[in-house]
């Protein structure tokens, strides 16, 4: 090659610099036995280097399979896709060794120490002896892991394990890091660490990370976002530019006292004009393209709207509902009202119901702890704790990883027995009557447990088998479920194929299917985006309004938001325990976030002060 051709070859790789990934007319369909499914339609997009650049999206987007797609674990059906300016497809195995891909699942080894995982994948990515120590030394100082060297990854609290698997993840040094919803089920303290140690990350390294998630307060964080919807690109740019696409509709309102914001909420979500609706900062904030005065819901409660500042979520969520409207008119679709399922009688609609009304009329106490306490070996999980729960109430387990939380949540559920106290769920002794205390509860997992090779009829009939149903009566609850879950169409699907939003519905029918006075929901909503969730508080709304109990545990600080109260554990230890609005004002910050909130909760309680 001569001078010239270097000089110009060299200016041609400078011009695609500013672009870590550049993918045009980027395609991926795949074929099954009832058709294809197109995950990816004719994609252009450039990922900028040397920044943090967001990529969001519902379940089913497309975004796990781009990421797949960029790593080469894939090829695409049609269109170009490079890496640092190597051909994905021609060159995977080059594109593989310039960057490094932590995906939803990351695989330590839990019986493996700190160390000994983070020597694995060295080894894994040929990582030379010489200069692992001194890199290790750099991931465990900037993950906070040094102390914790030697202690086995299964001993790890959650947030502990993602920054294990970040460091395992960046034991070489890549030019790209791709990042699966790496937060998926970590407490927000954990989560400000992880984004804390990013941010060093590009500042220090100048590495280019490519991140989904299913956080829009991350997304805010990045340089750039793309937003999927359906496999294609509905917008991008920063997040004030995507946050400007609903200037101008956004409002805040605070519901009449003794009414929950959930409720408020459920009521906005039912207007024509109304986008968006979700319980923020003591109240509801909402977006709409009509004039919030006209509100009928508005106007019948004597409330007023406060026009706030858009946020990245405001632009996201209008910009799903503008496309799924298009994709009904591209259809012909109609919106039309389900007839009742054979034999049973339409559901009335929900009784709306205020916050603490359950208390107030003197209901019945469904949840009774006191001093409860849970020891393994020598260590205590769960010490001296107390609180009730009434008839119809949202209560909020909640707490960083390792706080104390599941171990509670397992105790009331009757899967884990107590070490010392009292404890009645729906009136009976879990100590001395623990089955015929689980006959009035409902459970759904944070995994889902559904039998993935069964049909989504199959996994209702089992289940309401399981809870002592048969004959004609099983045959009416499971006609009613799938009605009340809009599992009409998908009766004979697999579980396995089923979208998470849909697992989830079918999931919360199965818990439901014995009509149950107690629903216990351990992290529903972990990896699910903002759409799904609004459809899933509003039908936690329409349960707790028939009088079903809710004991939920969340990542999602916003969602303490829906909960009439909710306590904060700590190492054990309970906290803070209340509703939203009395836990403000303990705090003295009416007006903060919940996930600010949460942080200066744990803090204060790890800094020796105790909240009663």
């Amino acid at each position: 090659m001569t001078g010239e051709e270097k000089e110009s070859g060299g200016a041609q790789r400078e011009v695609m610099k500013d672009g870590i990934i550049e993918a045009r007319g980027l395609r991926k369909v795949f074929a099954g036995k009832h058709g294809t499914a197109v995950a990816l339609e004719a994609l252009d997009l450039t990922v900028p280097r040397g920044q943090i650049t967001a990529l969001v999206g519902p379940d089913g987007a497309g975004k796990t399979t781009f990421m797949r797609l960029v790593c080469g674990l894939m090829k695409p059906t049609a269109g170009s896709l490079t890496v640092a300016d190597l051909d994905v497809t021609r060159r995977p195995q080059q594109v593989q060794d310039v960057l490094s891909y932590m995906p939803q699942r990351f695989g330590l080894y839990e019986d493996l120490t700190v160390l000994e995982n983070m020597e694995l994948y060295a080894r894994l990515h040929g990582v030379p002896e010489s200069l692992r120590e001194q890199r290790f030394r750099h991931l465990l100082a900037m993950t906070e892991l040094a102390a914790f060297t030697g202690r086995l990854a299964g001993r790890l609290s959650g947030g502990m394990k993602q920054k294990l698997g970040l460091a395992c993840t960046l034991v070489r040094s890549p030019e790209l890091l791709l990042l699966d919803e790496p937060t998926v089920g970590v407490d927000p303290l954990s989560r400000r660490e992880l984004w804390e140690i990013l941010l060093k990350l590009v500042r220090e390294e100048n590495l280019s990370v490519l991140v989904s998630t299913a956080y829009m307060e991350e997304a805010a964080r990045c340089k750039s976002v793309f937003v999927l919807n359906h496999g294609r690109i509905l917008a991008s740019g920063t997040p004030e530019d995507l946050s400007g696409i609903a200037a101008g509709c956004c409002y805040r309102a605070v519901p009449p006292a003794g009414m929950a914001m959930r409720t408020l909420q459920d009521k906005l979500l039912g207007e024509d004009t109304v986008l968006d609706a979700v319980p923020a900062a003591g109240g509801v904030r909402f977006t709409t393209r009509g004039r919030p005065e006209e509100l009928l819901i508005l106007r019948e409660l004597g409330l007023t709207a406060q026009p706030l500042v858009p946020r990245l979520e405001d632009g996201f969520m209008m910009l799903l509902k503008d496309d799924e409207a298009r994709q009904a008119d591209s259809a012909g679709e109609e919106n039309v009202v389900m007839p009742p399922a054979e034999n049973e009688p339409a559901a009335p609609p929900a009784p709306a119901q205020d916050a603490g009304s359950a208390m107030d009329a003197g209901a019945s106490v469904e949840i009774e702890v006191r001093d409860l306490v849970k020891m393994f070996g020598d260590f205590t999980a769960v010490s001296h704790t107390s609180f009730d729960v009434h008839r119809g109430e949202v209560f909020g387990l909640l707490g960083p990883n390792g706080a104390g939380k599941t171990t509670t949540f397992r105790m009331l559920c009757g899967l884990l027995p107590a070490t010392s106290g009292k404890l009645r769920v729906a009136g009976v002794d879990l100590r001395t009557a623990r089955t015929q205390a689980r006959a009035n509860i409902g459970y759904v997992a944070q995994k889902f447990s559904l039998y993935g090779g069964l049909s989504v009829y199959e996994n209702l009939r089992f289940f309401g088998g399981a809870c002592g149903l048969y004959g004609r009566h099983l045959r009416q609850r499971i006609a009613a479920v799938m009605e009340e879950f809009h599992l009409r169409g998908q009766q004979d699907t697999r579980a396995d194929h089923l979208p998470g939003g849909y697992k989830q519905r079918l999931a919360m029918a199965a818990a439901l299917i014995h009509e149950p006075r107690i629903l216990f929901l351990d992290e529903p909503t972990s990896g699910i985006d903002p759409l799904a969730r609004r459809a899933f508080w509003q039908q936690i709304t329409h349960l707790a309004a028939r009088g079903t109990t809710i004991i939920i545990t969340t990542h999602f600080m916003e969602e303490a938001e829906y909960c009439d109260r909710f306590m904060i554990q700590d190492h054990g230890k309970l906290l803070v325990l209340g509703s939203p609005a009395e836990i403000r004002a303990q705090l003295g910050r009416p007006d903060d976030e919940m996930d600010d909130l949460f942080v200066a909760i744990v803090e204060q309680g790890r800094g020796g002060e105790h909240h009663a």
